[in-house]
């Protein structure tokens, strides 16, 4: 497992490193954004990027996208800026968690294999099971977006759409529950309890809206409905 950190704090590098490497993790580490974009760009394979966002010439802002511009990596900011706006910001750019400074290297180590498990799917029976079933299923159309689950990819017009551990499962959830109204718990439980893993109710609200920004174009129908005071559908 190959973890990039892009942090400018020499002192926090030489703690993650020793503490990944002592977890069997290869670590690549940057103090800068120039650097770090550079090391993505040129296809260098990584498990899960942590990211701080303040740093020397740029922000953490700006390698998310550059990562999601190519990759679905599991990406956790590691940040002393811990207001609500940052928080809103990284999920927006669709980082997968994020983690204040001060933080237990325990809770980061447990935090990444959550959001690598998410990634590489459920270890549930229940999930193992649907994903049988899911692979014999034929590619779904959603609006103009054509789901393959065999592949894992989403397609609109012949090019990718590249989407977050989170939003894939997000979007699974409605898939499977097409034309049904769900409740908010119901959708933080199918994508989240059966990992044991946490995420708020307002970070559901800024996932919902990243996955419309990505199926839905302008001139579209709404594909996902709000159903208000109660909940979302898929049409």
């Amino acid at each position: 497992m190959k973890v990039l950190i892009a942090e400018d704090d020499p002192i926090i590098v030489e703690g993650l490193k020793i503490a990944l490497l002592q977890e069997g993790y290869e670590v690549e580490a940057f103090g800068d954004m120039k650097s770090a974009i550079e090391a993505i760009q040129e296809e260098v394979h990584f498990d899960v990027c942590l990211l701080d966002i303040t740093l020397p010439d740029g922000d953490g802002y700006q390698i998310c996208k550059a990562i999601r511009g190519k990759s679905d990596v599991p990406i956790i900011f590691l940040t002393a800026c811990d207001d609500e706006l940052h928080t809103v910001l990284a999920f927006e750019n669709e980082a997968d968690d994020y983690i204040s400074k001060p933080f237990r290297i325990r809770e980061l180590l447990a935090r990444m294999k959550a959001v690598m498990r998410r990634s590489g799917g459920s270890s549930s029976n229940a999930d193992k099971a649907g994903k049988k079933q899911e692979v014999e299923q034929k590619p779904i159309e959603i609006g103009r977006n054509i789901l393959d689950i065999r592949s894992g990819r989403i397609m609109r017009d012949e090019e990718e759409i590249f989407l977050s551990a989170a939003e894939y499962r997000l979007l699974l959830t409605f898939v499977r529950n097409r034309g049904l109204l769900l409740t908010r718990q119901q959708i933080l439980n199918s994508m989240w309890d059966s990992a044991g893993d946490y995420v708020n109710d307002n970070t559901l609200t800024v996932y919902v809206k990243r996955l419309r920004k990505k199926l839905e174009q302008e001139g579209d129908e709404p594909i996902i409905q709000t159903v208000r005071g109660m909940g979302y559908r898929m049409v």
